[in-house]
């Protein structure tokens, strides 16, 4: 499930695979990319080892939601990924 990345966060940061897009709305209409949403839904690929009194409280392999705007694109191998504060991390589903 988790893609093995060759990199490491630092401190309370994550990285984050985001979910596809959804194609179709629950009616069957097919959404273009210009219409699509930005997915706020994705798999933790690597964690770092948290701040100095606060462990981190996510791990790889977990499905999160954050927010709309959080975190940075950043792109790694080939695939895009997000990077983030563990605080930018709303739920783990």
């Amino acid at each position: 499930m988790a893609n093995n990345v060759n990199i490491t966060p630092l401190h309370d940061r994550v990285i984050v695979k985001s979910a596809a897009a959804e194609e179709k709305t629950a009616g069957g209409i097919i959404i273009p990319d210009t219409a699509k949403e930005k997915p706020q839904r994705g798999v933790v690929v690597a964690a770092g080892p948290g701040k100095k009194d606060e462990p981190m409280t996510v791990k790889a392999g977990d499905t999160v939601l954050y927010g709309k705007y959080a975190g940075t694109e950043i792109s790694l191998e080939g695939a895009d990924y997000l990077i983030m504060r563990e605080s930018d991390i709303l739920a783990v589903i």
